[in-house]
């Protein structure tokens, strides 16, 4: 298989990572990368850090083409609101924002920007509506699945965060977060951050909906994330041009970019 370069991703927009000056800023604006390696056995400072739980969400509009979902992404991102949209279980696209302590803070402003002309009806998400159950074992292995069966559902989706077309990238820590918070788990926006909470795993003791990451842009600094999702497999965003995909761990290219994986269960 040949290899194929992977360029680091942000929320902006994807660029060759050959061109350092430009890499510098996306960094700065804590795209897909940023964060340099360490070994995987040794924890970062902030390593021990749990991930807060999601609570109260607002969800919005229900699209069969994902360019709507995107420009609904976009309106609220100009209001200052961190939106994202998903791909729903039904085949439709939402968007979803927020997490907040109670269901009244949610909708006090979910009215507001209702009233504003922002957005129309909304859906509360509450706690109970995600996947999330902490406890057992057994509990821990069925979120580890859903959270697997989440990110499969993107599988061929060519994933545009807050873009209008396949230039403004596929963003690889932005399908991550999307997933964890799908299923209850606040994940931080970019894989820098992503790298730095949670516990170190060794790639022998990977496990279903573990995250794993690569420097794919040169030197040791995390540039790209993935979704494990066992027998030595893990799905991705893998670049411009390309749609989400499951590629393997033993791939020669995967293999010398990898620097560590991290688990938040």
């Amino acid at each position: 298989m040949r290899n194929r370069r992977v360029y680091p991703c942000n929320m902006i927009q994807c660029r060759p990572a050959s061109i350092t000056t430009l890499i510098l800023i996306l960094l700065a604006v804590a795209g897909c990368g940023g964060q340099r390696a360490v070994s995987p056995h040794r924890a970062p400072v902030s390593a021990s850090r749990q991930l807060a739980l999601m609570r109260y969400s607002i969800q919005v509009g229900a699209f069969s083409n994902q360019t709507n979902a995107v420009r609904m992404t976009q309106r609220l991102r100009r209001h200052g609101i961190n939106a994202y949209h998903f791909l729903h279980s039904s085949g439709l696209y939402k968007v979803r924002f927020g997490n907040y302590a109670s269901k009244n803070a949610a909708r006090s402003k979910a009215e507001a920007l209702k009233n504003a002309g922002t957005i129309d009806r909304y859906y509360i998400v509450s706690p109970r509506d995600y996947h999330f159950a902490a406890g057992s074992p057994a509990a821990k292995a069925q979120l580890r699945q859903a959270i697997v069966s989440t990110a499969e559902r993107y599988i061929g989706v060519p994933y545009r965060w807050g873009g209008q077309s396949a230039r403004t990238g596929f963003d690889c820590s932005g399908l991550t977060m999307v997933v964890y918070r799908l299923n209850g788990l606040d994940l931080p926006r970019s894989s820098r951050q992503q790298w730095q909470v949670g516990k170190p795993v060794s790639r022998s003791q990977l496990a279903k909906g573990d995250l794993v990451f690569f420097a794919t842009s040169g030197g040791h600094r995390v540039s790209h994330v993935g979704i494990y999702t066992g027998n030595g497999k893990f799905l991705h965003a893998p670049g411009r041009g390309r749609t989400i995909q499951i590629s393997s761990l033993s791939n020669s290219y995967y293999k010398r970019h990898y620097r560590g994986a991290r688990s938040y269960l």
